[in-house]
Formats: C-alpha cells, structure tokens, sequence
C-alpha cells in the first residue's frame, strides 16, 4: 500500500482501534478503511486480533493501533475539524460527543476517549481580528463556551 502523507498520526487504543476507525470512516465524507492488520502468531497479543487499522478521513490518512492498555489518549493531542459554518460545527459536535464528554472553546472527547476541537473556520477570523477590542472580546466569549456558537462570539464581538 502507497502511503497516501508523510506524516500519519498513530492513534493507540487497548482493543477499540476497527471500531474506532469505523465510527470516524463513517462519520467524516470522503472517508474510507485503507487496510487491516492482524496480530499473528507469537506476538503480544492474541493471533488473528486486530493490529492496526490504515483509514482516510478527508484526505488525512490515520493508522488505529490496538496496542494495549499501556498508554491512554490525553488532550495534549488532538484533531481538529475546522468547519465552513454552524450547521456542520454542530454536525460534528454533537457526533463526536455522543457517548463522550464535553468540554470547553470547542473541545471534546470522542467515545473511545480521543480529543477533538470542532469550530467554525470564522472563529480563527473573529480571534485574529485586527480591532484588539473586538478580538478580545470575541476570545472572552469563546472561553465560556463548550459547542463554539458563532452567533453568540459575532454579537460578543461586536459589543452586544
């Protein structure tokens, strides 16, 4: 198989990584599993499990890795899914977090525990917006939120 990017991210799970690949193939358009792997003999872990998992989500292709319960997924990694307005932010929002846990500024955990941030591609605009004023204000309105409400940091953005 032709490796599709130089750079893919590994996502290390205990025993979840073709159920995870599954959720993510069918929840993200232009999706699709590339190639499954097994453990075979004298490995680890037990011949014929599932090793790992090459997919594409959007053109970024990804390698699930059932490795066991030695290492868990923190916030300090996380994909982003930078959206062309509110409906598809909420579209992924609220299907990543199901059976997750929510968190703040548009973060989240998925239910296999890894983080993802989704917001609006507008957010990075109305952060770097060049009236600092406007900027700040937007960024204090970001910051008390979870799902990222882009109608709420405009409005808080321009004064209101």
């Amino acid at each position: 198989m032709t490796r599709l990017n130089k750079i893919v991210p590994c996502l290390w799970f205990d025993t979840r990584a073709e159920e995870a690949a599954d959720f993510y193939v069918g929840l993200f358009e232009d999706s699709r599993i590339l190639r499954v792997r097994h453990y075979g003999p004298g490995a680890p872990r037990p011949a014929g499990m599932v090793l790992t998992v090459d997919f594409e989500i959007n053109g970024q292709q990804i390698t699930a890795l059932n490795g066991g319960p030695g290492f868990t997924f923190s916030e300090a990694v996380s994909l982003q899914v930078v959206c062309d307005g509110q409906e598809e932010s909420d579209h992924y929002w609220y299907k990543l977090s199901e059976g997750g846990q929510e968190s703040q500024c548009g973060w989240l955990k998925d239910r296999f525990g890894f983080s993802w941030q989704v917001f609006p591609a507008e957010l990075d605009d109305l952060l770097a917006d060049p009236d600092p004023g406007r900027a700040g204000r937007a960024m204090q309105a970001m910051l008390k939120m979870g799902r990222i409400d882009l109608a709420e940091i405009r409005r808080a953005a321009d004064g209101g």
